[in-house]
């Protein structure tokens, strides 16, 4: 990592309303996943730059905190229209740092801006509640205030929904924000970054810093950050979890996954193996809510041919090319990570069906492709059943009953997302309520909630009570003050001393 040269685009930092050049002496390639072109380089901020962005943002919260709700609403009005009126522009980027197909690039946008959508409606999320004469001319009330400074780290593999589930939330409910995007591909976010202020965002009330494991650990440990919202891999969200609220701070952590699937004998064929390819091979298996293991319960144990058959359509390109279904991962160290769990499942005895490395991509030689790899008579003990392996990678699993394959999902440790296929309300039903997994699809396979709900991942997916946008991130972005409240008229001869504690 070094100084980048002059004739590379930089990403800049957003500090008190300007965006600036950082003075960062180490800096990282941002490359295109399908060519391995330079796009830009983004600095690694330095601590005063680091500092400066939370001191913006507390003194804007001196007045930001007291701006109308109208005001707020309509910030966001106008910032819901210019991401539509842009939505080309960012998928194109997006793809082109990401590697996501534009279809796919459209749809992380379009999943961040229904947030947006949600934040122009904070005059209805951020009600207090009143009980008018809870005593004799006493009333009880609450009010949803908000913290402060609050921050944001964002993964790579949504570099637009993410901070859009982030920043716009906690500044609609009167917190001002420093968001860190991934290092990996900040370009999109800056973009939206930079409509964000065109749609009247104050100077101070969003501030955006770069880098790596340092920026991290100083949002974890600046005394005037109040909270902080993480999504990404399990270990850095433990590490930020613990630092983060060791430091005395609200700290909401979504991380890991392993979502399986059901399927069950009499779900529609068709649809169910449509259904799986999508999720498990979609944005290159790149995705915290992807299906990464199905089990097939009973008779559905003949469909693995099938299943095979459909991830052979699937075509593999660039992401901006026409009619690409699985774009490239990330980096060359996601790829050959990728490549290691399928030398890894095969060495442990599990069943190639499906092998996905080397594939043929004309024109893009250098790109990091996988294709689709499924593995059949996958176990439980086995590294590609236990670990997140993060690409197009299905494990297969078979069970010889729903309560069976509910013991598989509700024995692993993470509980992100799951899905079960049937045409029976019954078994629909009791795999609902049996199964211990925060988010569950009845013929749905990825059940990420509209933002009308909140995201609800379980067990090891998610640290800290509340998850981020719907009801629940308004009471993570504001604190609750109860007044109790009497007023005399003034005639009213005062009453006697009262010692106890009781209002009548």
């Amino acid at each position: 990592m070094t100084t980048p040269a002059a004739n590379i685009p930089t990403v800049k930092l957003l500090i008190n309303g300007e965006f600036v050049e950082s003075a960062a002496t180490e800096w990282k390639d941002i490359i295109n996943p399908a060519t391995q072109e330079v796009l830009g380089r983004v600095p690694f901020a330095t601590q005063d730059e680091i500092n400066a962005a939370v001191s913006s943002a507390r003194e804007a919260f001196k007045t930001w905190r007291k701006t109308s709700i109208g005001v707020r609403s309509r910030i966001f009005l106008k910032y819901q229209q210019l991401i539509r009126e842009n939505m080309s522009e960012l998928a194109a980027i997006l793809t082109a740092e990401q590697g996501k197909t534009l279809a796919d690039a459209e749809g992380d946008v379009f999943r961040g801006l229904e947030v947006v959508e949600h934040a122009s409606a904070i005059g209805n999320l951020q009600l207090g509640e009143m009980a008018n004469n809870v005593a004799g001319g006493v009333d009880t009330y609450t009010l949803l205030q908000p913290l402060g400074v609050c921050a944001g780290i964002t993964p790579f593999n949504f570099p637009a929904m993410i901070p859009l589930w982030m920043f716009p939330m906690a500044i609609a409910t009167g917190n001002t924000f420093v968001l860190k995007p991934s290092e990996q591909d900040p370009m999109v976010t800056m973009r939206l970054v930079e409509l964000a202020v065109e749609a009247g965002i104050p100077a101070g009330v969003l501030n955006v810093i770069h880098g790596g494991k340092d920026a991290v650990n100083a949002i974890c440990d600046h005394k005037d950050i109040k909270a902080v919202s993480f999504v990404g891999s399990t270990p850095v969200g433990t590490h930020v979890y613990n630092r983060a609220t060791q430091a005395g701070k609200r700290a909401q952590c979504m991380m890991g996954a392993k979502n399986h699937a059901i399927v069950m004998p009499d779900a529609n064929k068709e649809q169910t193996l449509n259904a799986i390819a999508g999720s498990a091979f979609g944005a290159a298996g790149q995705r915290c809510m992807a299906l990464s293991v199905v089990i097939l319960v009973g008779e559905s144990a003949e469909w693995i041919p099938e299943l095979v058959a459909k991830a052979k359509t699937l075509k593999v390109n660039a992401g901006h090319e026409k009619g690409t279904d699985v774009g490239p991962l990330i980096s060359t160290a996601a790829k050959a990570r990728v490549y290691g769990f399928v030398e890894a499942g095969v060495s442990e005895g599990a069943r190639l069906e499906l092998d996905g490395r080397n594939p043929k991509v004309s024109g893009y030689d250098k790109g990091n492709f996988i294709g689709p790899t499924l593995f059949s008579q996958v176990t439980t003990d086995m590294s590609i059943y236990r670990e997140e392996i993060f690409g197009p990678v299905l494990c297969v699993l078979t069970a010889k009953s729903m309560d069976d394959a509910i013991d598989i999902i509700n024995t692993n440790t993470l509980g992100n997302g799951t899905a079960v296929f049937t045409r029976s309300g019954a078994a629909a039903r009791h795999f609902q309520e049996e199964i211990d997994v925060g988010q569950v699809g009845i013929n749905v396979p990825i059940p990420v909630p509209v933002p009308l709900f909140s995201f609800t991942g379980s067990r090891g997916s998610k640290l800290g009570d509340l998850g981020p946008y719907g009801k629940q991130v308004v009471q993570f972005y504001t604190q609750t003050k109860t007044i109790t409240a009497r007023w005399f008229d003034e005639d009213e001869v005062g009453g006697p001393v009262n010692t106890t504690i009781t209002l009548k």
